[in-house]
């Protein structure tokens, strides 16, 4: 394709994917109360009695508004995946586009696993774990927005920390990395995965270790991954000679 034709398609891809985000928001609009009690609930429901509050003037509009926002991305997620394989399919021979579109699917579906199990994990045993350890003279009542862009956050670092089989595999397919050199760096995997849970969570232990062991374990996940895929692939090499 000539450079105007790919910056037209570079155009055409921003803008359905742009155009599904606020689709996706304005069918959420009707539940956004909802969803916002239900992003509230991991800690309101260790409260005991206490109420979140609104520093801001605008929290109570923005706020909500920003939890339907991200819903709006996830939910929409499929769509642009779908814009963005458009985009690249013209560029890929027929194999390439079975496994650009295994990785697509499968980088969605892990980037909601780790929304997931932040939500349901890691938010259990951190906020029990701050109630727990605050001074019964402490009447805690977080601000609504200081709340939702610590949830966004976590959701944020968790969903990309459970990309991390889908690089790995990624990294060994390109022959960017190979097998036995990812086999190599484990030693130092384990290091890593505390350093970067260190930086991006909460200084409290429990929410450190619910990241970094998740981390290594996908990354064993991505080893295992590739080892099954070489096998598949030199088997496919022995069948054709």
């Amino acid at each position: 394709m000539a450079l105007v034709d790919n910056l037209y398609a570079l155009r055409k891809f921003i803008l359905r994917s742009f155009l599904g985000i606020v689709i996706a928001t304005v069918a959420l609009m009707p539940l956004m109360q909802p969803i916002f009690n239900y992003a509230l609930f991991p800690l309101t429901s260790v409260l005991n009695d206490h109420e979140l509050i609104a520093v801001s003037v605008i929290s109570p509009v923005l706020t909500p508004l920003k939890v339907v926002l991200f819903c709006a991305f996830v939910v929409s997620m499929p769509h642009t995946l779908l814009q963005f394989w458009n985009f690249i399919a013209p560029a890929l021979y027929k194999r390439e586009k079975r496994k650009a579109l295994g990785f697509i699917l499968s980088s969605m579906l892990m980037f909601v696993l780790g929304v997931a199990y932040c939500y349901e994990v890691v938010f259990n045993f951190l906020f029990n774990f701050i109630i727990k350890f605050a001074p019964e003279s402490i009447s805690v009542s977080p601000d609504i927005d200081e709340y939702l862009s610590f949830v966004l956050h976590m959701f944020t670092v968790f969903g990309l920390a459970f990309e991390t089989p889908i690089l790995v595999l990624m990294l060994n397919l390109t022959g960017m990395v190979s097998l036995n050199k990812l086999k190599h760096l484990r030693r130092y995997i384990v290091v890593i995965a505390f350093v970067i849970a260190a930086i991006l969570t909460p200084p409290d232990i429990t929410s450190q270790l619910l990241l970094a062991l998740p981390l290594i374990a996908l990354y064993e996940l991505g080893l295992l991954l590739c080892s099954i895929v070489s096998k598949i692939n030199s088997k496919e090499v022995a069948t054709i000679s």
